[in-house]
């Protein structure tokens, strides 16, 4: 990220997680900048300090660079110090990315891949690349491997899917107290991810779905992330979810949870969107719309376990 003295960030993401520990706080510190904590997130309050501290550096959740494009306010703050923009914890849609290349041109978007148990990011975006790679979380760090495995832990070749597994100095040694899990997640110095995805023959990983996301109706795969960046694209459309129904005679199908800009938007309108854009099994067989945000836990993940279990009732 090129971070120097003169680099102002603003925190707002929890600093009890690696993302607030390590991309705020450890980041700033080591390039002796300075960090300016809110309490909480909100677009319009956040976008003030922006302005107001000159914000050239910060590291958020996707869903939070949609609702600051949201506010009408967003165009009259003055965001020109802004030209580091990092996020993780989700893929960002293409059409969000376009509108802020548009709006703020001077802004390098850097997507950052990692977890708790890698401590750090495994996977950084070079700028240059997030506009022509958006289906992808970038490269491996100089100091992570990483490897695509199958189900028997046997290492797959370039562009196949399987689990992504991470190796590296970073990577923790096992769970504290919790040597059944330790055994079962770290494996000869790999955390395994739990994350479905693949490595190109350039080295750009792609993360498609958490493994207990994945959808399979009637036998075939469908990655909820691949519907959701289809949705995202959609105009009416703020954010969105899919998961999988359970379904008696194919397992499981395609539904999709939506908030959408205003009442105009209808799941039909949805459904013939994403047919035109996807294979018939992957486009959502029902839809949710919304008036309230996705349910996030406090790091701005969608928590898809309530989202099933309200379609479960």
């Amino acid at each position: 990220m090129e971070l120097t003295a003169d680099d102002r960030s603003v925190a707002a993401v929890p600093l009890s997680h690696v993302t607030g520990l390590i991309a705020n706080i450890a980041a700033l510190a080591r390039c002796a900048g300075a960090l300016v904590i809110l309490p909480a997130f909100k677009a319009g309050e956040f976008l003030a300090v922006a302005e107001h501290e000159r914000m050239s550096h910060t590291v958020i959740v996707p869903a939070m660079y949609n609702l600051c494009l949201l506010e009408h306010e967003f165009k009259a703050r003055d965001l020109s110090a802004w030209r580091i923009g990092g996020y993780g914890g989700a893929p960002m849609p293409t059409a969000t990315i376009e509108r802020l290349a548009e709006k703020l041109p001077r802004l390098k978007l850097m997507n950052a891949y990692g977890a708790t148990e890698t401590t750090s990011p495994a996977v950084l975006m070079p700028p240059r690349y997030t506009a022509t790679h958006s289906d992808s979380v970038g490269k491996a760090v100089p100091c992570a491997t990483l490897a695509v495995m199958d189900e028997q832990g046997r290492e797959l070749p370039r562009g196949e899917v399987g689990e992504i597994w991470i190796h590296g100095p970073a990577v923790v040694r096992g769970y504290w107290n919790n040597l059944e899990a330790t055994e079962r997640e770290i494996v000869a110095g790999f955390w395994r991810s739990g994350d479905l995805g693949s490595i190109d023959a350039e080295g750009f990983v792609r993360v498609l779905d958490r493994k207990k996301d994945m959808i399979n109706r009637a036998g075939y795969k469908v990655y909820s992330v691949e519907v959701e960046t289809v949705l995202a694209a959609h105009p009416g459309v703020v954010e969105c979810a899919v998961v999988g129904t359970p379904c008696a005679i194919l397992g499981e199908r395609v539904h999709a949870f939506v908030v959408a800009r205003n009442e105009a938007l209808t799941p039909e309108i949805l459904r013939a969107f994403c047919a035109e854009r996807l294979s018939d099994y992957k486009t959502p067989e029902s839809v949710t719309l919304l008036t309230d945000p996705l349910p996030r836990n406090a790091n701005g993940k969608v928590l898809k376990r309530l989202l099933r279990q309200e379609l479960i009732g």
